[in-house]
C-alpha cells in the first residue's frame, strides 16, 4: 500500500484555505456567520491558518436539529470555521483515497452519484433475476471511530494530519507509539454526525475495505454502494443467500449489521427500492414516501410565498431540483397531476 507524509502544510496552506472557503460557503453565503467571516476573510482566514500550524485549532459546538425526509434524522451542522477545516482536509487527502476506490462505489465521488448508481442497477437489472437488498443498521451512528482512525492512518503517516483527523473525529489522547506507528490508547468511540463533509467522506471511506471484500472474495460481478445503501444481483438466489452471510460475518469486524428484516433476497421484476425510486428492470417509479415528501414541501412553500416569507426564486429553484431528480423515473404524469393539484 502506498502511503503519504508531509501533506500537513498542504492542508494549511492559505490556497487551500481559500479554496476550502468558497466550498463551505455554498448555499449558505448570506447566513450572519458566513457573511462576518467572508466580510473579514483574509484576516479569518490567516488566524485559522496560524491555529492550525500551531496546532491550537479545536472544533466549535456543532448546532444539531432534526429533518423529517425519507426517515427522522437528527443533523449537527459544524460551525462555519470548522467547515473550512473539513474541507481543506477533504482537498488533500481525499484524492490520495480516491485511487482505492472500486467503480461501482458512487456515493460522493466526481462523475458518481445517485442518478449513475441508479443507471448502473437499472442495467445489472435487466442481466439477472435476484436482488439481494442490504439496509444497514444506523450506519453514521454505529462507525467505529477508533477503526475509522486506523483505516486512515495505514496510508496517511503524517502525525500532524493525524492528531487533526483526530480532533474532527471528537477523539483525544493521540499519541505516536515507538517506530512512528501511530497508535490510539483510547476506548472506542462510536458514531459520525450525520451533515459533516468528512463525516461523508469517511462514511465511504470506511466500507472500502468490505467493497475489495466483496469485489475479490466474493467475486460479486454485479455490486453497487451508495454510502450504506448496497445490493448484490445475480441468478442464482442460493449463492445469493451465500453472499448474504459472508457479507453479515464480515461487518462483525466494523461492528455493524444488517437489518434483520429490510435485508432481503427477491426477483428483480418485484421491484427494489434503491436510492429515492422504485426500479424495475424496464422502468422507475418515484418511492411513494419521497413523492408524499415533497407534495407537504410544496404546499409549505406555496403558504410562504403567499405570506411573502420567500421569493419566487426559491420556489423554482425547489421545484426544478425534485423535477430533475424525479425525471429519472417513469413520473410525467405524477408530476404533472401534482403541479395541476398545486399551482401558485
Amino acid at each position: 500500500m502506498k502511503t503519504y507524509n508531509n501533506l500537513y502544510g498542504k492542508v494549511c496552506s492559505f490556497e487551500n484555505l481559500l479554496i476550502a472557503a468558497k466550498k463551505a460557503q455554498k448555499g449558505k453565503r448570506f447566513k450572519e456567520n458566513t457573511a462576518w467571516f467572508n466580510f473579514n476573510i483574509e484576516k479569518e482566514l490567516l488566524k485559522l491558518q496560524n491555529e492550525l500550524f500551531s496546532q491550537t485549532y479545536q472544533p466549535g459546538e456543532y448546532k444539531q436539529f432534526i429533518v423529517y425526509e425519507s426517515k427522522k434524522r437528527l443533523i449537527s451542522a459544524a460551525p462555519y470555521r470548522d467547515r473550512i477545516v473539513h474541507h481543506a482536509l477533504c482537498n488533500i487527502i481525499e484524492p490520495l483515497f480516491e485511487k482505492t476506490f472500486i467503480y461501482d462505489s458512487y456515493a460522493n465521488r466526481k462523475e458518481k452519484g445517485t442518478h449513475k448508481a441508479i443507471q448502473r442497477f437499472t442495467e445489472f437489472s435487466r442481466r439477472n433475476k435476484y436482488v439481494l437488498k442490504c439496509d444497514m443498521v444506523e450506519y453514521f451512528g454505529s462507525i467505529d471511530c477508533q477503526l475509522l482512525f486506523n483505516i486512515i492512518a495505514e496510508k496517511i503517516k503524517d502525525e500532524k494530519v493525524m492528531r487533526l483527523v483526530e480532533k474532527i473525529l471528537g477523539l483525544n489522547a493521540y499519541s505516536n507509539s515507538s517506530g512512528n506507528q501511530l497508535s490510539l490508547p483510547f476506548a472506542s468511540r462510536c458514531g459520525l454526525p450525520i451533515g459533516n463533509l468528512t463525516s461523508q467522506f469517511f462514511a465511504n471511506l470506511y466500507l472500502n475495505k468490505f467493497d475489495h471484500f466483496i469485489k475479490e472474495q466474493l467475486r460479486c460481478k454485479y455490486y453497487i454502494r451508495y454510502v450504506d445503501d448496497f445490493v448484490v444481483l445475480g441468478n442464482d438466489k442460493l449463492k445469493l443467500r451465500e453472499i448474504k452471510s459472508a457479507i453479515e460475518n464480515y461487518l462483525v469486524n466494523l461492528q455493524l449489521q444488517t437489518h434483520p428484516h429490510k435485508t432481503q433476497i427477491f426477483p428483480v421484476e418485484q421491484g427494489t427500492d434503491f436510492l429515492g425510486f422504485k426500479i424495475f428492470p424496464i422502468y422507475r417509479l418515484v418511492r411513494k414516501s419521497n413523492f408524499f415528501y415533497f407534495r407537504h414541501k410544496l404546499l409549505k412553500l406555496r403558504k410562504l410565498y403567499y405570506q411573502n416569507k420567500i421569493n419566487t426564486g426559491k420556489v423554482t429553484q425547489s421545484i426544478q431540483s425534485w423535477i430533475a431528480h424525479a425525471s429519472w423515473g417513469d413520473t410525467w404524469r405524477l408530476r404533472t397531476k401534482l403541479f395541476n393539484e398545486i399551482s401558485f
